[in-house]
């Protein structure tokens, strides 16, 4: 899937979207197409979040192979 993509531009055209949805001024049409693309690129922005998680958790095991709990604390929590 080479068109697809990075998760980054897939978020800022699903959040162009909302906007879209959120003014009302479209027609049935429109909105039922914008709201299917949205449901589409959430989709892949939910299965990209996902690989990332698995990918952490790799990274995150500890020495006997098992996974280890870390904490996150986000700049809000300091």
């Amino acid at each position: 899937m080479s068109d697809a993509p990075d998760f980054e531009t897939a978020l800022k055209r699903l959040e162009e979207i909302v906007k879209k949805l959120e003014n009302g001024d479209l027609s049935l049409d429109s909105a039922l197409e914008l709201f299917e693309e949205g449901i589409k690129l959430s989709r892949f922005c939910h299965t990209k979040l996902e690989q990332a998680e698995r990918r952490v958790e790799v990274l995150l095991k500890n020495s006997s192979g098992q996974p280890r709990a870390v904490p996150f604390e986000s700049e809000n929590e300091q």
